[in-house]
């Protein structure tokens, strides 16, 4: 699962229109995506606070659940 390294979940819906701020956790290769949903915790990988489903959009946040 990726690290969305934003303080809430509120501020990474904010961000729609923007690049996403993330940290890639897996030894199995890169999981984000430029097209596509992702699938991320926040604030960071280590503490687990809120989990998030980001649509992306030629390398753009289109939408947050």
């Amino acid at each position: 699962m990726i690290g969305l390294l934003y303080k809430t979940k509120k501020a990474l819906k904010e961000s729609v229109g923007q690049e996403l701020r993330y940290e890639e956790t897996s030894l199995f290769g890169s999981e984000y995506v430029s097209n596509g949903n992702i699938t991320g915790v926040g604030p960071s990988p280590y503490q687990r606070k809120w989990y998030a489903v980001v649509t992306m959009t030629d390398n753009k946040i289109e939408k947050v659940k």
